[in-house]
């Protein structure tokens, strides 16, 4: 308790409203974050179960973790250092690398807080449909310059299926009706 009157509300039943006092070392005085946090957050990110990965401003991947693992099927120790073409289809890579030039050179991007949809490619050469957001990280200096771009990114291959079956199904209800239309329409 924080006072003899008032009860933590992990007490209450219900979440703490900050996870902080879990990277306390029982000494910090709220002033910087404890070492114990970055710790933390680098675990939690290798664990995640959506794919992260980390690419330098060239396009070469500095991180990857384990779904991206299991997303890609590439190992992290052969994925780290290898462009991202090796994830993209051929067909593709001018259109990406275009874009991509233009973030790293803006420091801008609206896939921050909006998701991209593309195809993507598996180990195996099986085409995948994956879903992410973009985070760009920039130099300490604080010139705002980037020096990388984080990805979180999931499969998105059965959802797409899924929508372009229902596509389909729309496109030949609207041939039916329109051929049904015209034939009520026929003297």
């Amino acid at each position: 308790m924080t006072s003899e009157s008032t009860p933590e509300p992990a007490e209450l039943g219900g979440d703490p409203p900050c996870w902080a006092h879990l990277f306390e070392d029982g000494e910090h005085d709220g002033s910087e974050v404890p070492p114990v946090c970055d710790d933390v957050l680098a675990d939690l990110v290798r664990g995640l179960a959506d794919a992260v990965l980390i690419a330098d401003a060239a396009g070469r991947i500095v991180f990857w973790n384990d779904a991206a693992e299991r997303l890609f099927g590439w190992p992290a120790d052969e994925a780290v250092g290898q462009s991202l073409e090796m994830i993209i289809p051929e067909r593709l890579r001018g259109r990406h690398w275009d874009g991509w030039q233009r973030v790293v050179a803006s420091g801008e991007t609206k896939y921050g807080t909006t998701l991209l949809e593309v195809p993507a490619l598996h180990r195996d050469g099986r085409q995948l449909s994956i879903a992410f957001t973009v985070s760009l990280l920039t130099a300490p200096d604080g010139d705002g310059a980037v020096t990388a771009v984080a990805a979180v990114l999931r499969d998105d291959t059965e959802r797409w299926r899924q929508r372009r079956e229902q596509r389909d199904e729309i496109a030949r209800l609207r041939a039916e009706l329109e051929a049904a239309t015209a034939g009520d329409a026929a003297p």
